[in-house]
């Protein structure tokens, strides 16, 4: 009998438990939207009520198609100023040159494929983008999780992208020699495999150009530095520019 009471009195906590590790997560996507919501104007936190606001009273203010960047530590200005990683300068740069896009940051320092693939379908809800650029797969090396899974997730993450009507496009990586010269070549080929198998734009390698510069990575020598940032968007630029047609000009 005191057995089944201590049981009774232990399910309530236990329940308290799961709810409470449910609210963290639910908490931790609401924080990840929020930012990318702000990535997309390039305001700042204070700012986004009067965003919203104007947005509401000017259907022209949310007629632009999004853009979102879905990635880890590389895109979201780990080590960085805010506003100054590549995706912030792909904002200015459509703006400059009087393309229509949003752009919405919704990477994630530390993210790996599964990750990104169990937040997708919420931001692909509340933002509704036209393209997803997906910059992942680095962190899963690191962590040692097998190809075949990460190889998996990116392809689930493909197909999640166009079943919510958007454009993929596919940002490749390699790991570091090492690794070993044949987990590189099939850590890389992951991305190749996967842009040809399902007609994916893709853009080679992220940090191409930057393998000989170590004075454009931070002190870890992974992350690169803002002066870096440029190259990074002139990597991804050729891929994504031809995809931009739909952008309405001013």
């Amino acid at each position: 009998m005191n057995q089944k009471r201590a049981a009774r009195r232990a399910a309530p906590s236990r329940a308290r438990s799961r709810f409470s590790a449910l609210a963290a997560i639910a908490a931790w996507t609401a924080a990840a939207l929020l930012g990318a919501f702000c990535g997309m104007t390039g305001t700042a936190l204070a700012a986004t009520p009067v965003s919203t606001a104007a947005a509401a009273t000017n259907p022209a203010a949310t007629a632009k198609p999004n853009i979102v960047v879905l990635g880890d530590s590389l895109s979201a200005e780990y080590g960085l100023p805010r506003d100054t990683g590549w995706v912030a300068l792909l904002r200015q740069r459509l703006a400059g040159e009087r393309i229509d896009y949003n752009v919405a940051n919704a990477s994630i320092s530390g993210d790996t494929t599964s990750g990104g693939l169990t937040r997708l379908p919420l931001v692909m809800q509340r933002i509704k983008p036209a393209i997803v650029i997906v910059e992942l797969g680095a962190n899963d090396a690191l962590r040692g999780v097998p190809l075949t899974t990460t190889e998996s997730n990116l392809r689930a993450i493909v197909a999640q992208i166009r079943k919510g009507g958007a454009q993929p496009v596919l940002i490749g990586m390699y790991v570091p020699p090492n690794y070993g010269a044949d987990y590189t070549r099939d850590f890389h080929a992951i991305y190749v495999r996967l842009a040809k198998d399902s007609n994916v734009p893709l853009v080679p390698f992220l940090l191409a150009g930057l393998a000989d510069k170590p004075e454009l990575f931070q002190a870890d020598q992974i992350h690169p530095t803002q002066q870096a940032q440029p190259l990074l968007l002139d990597n991804v630029w050729p891929t994504l520019k031809p995809l931009l047609g739909s952008g309405v000009r001013r």
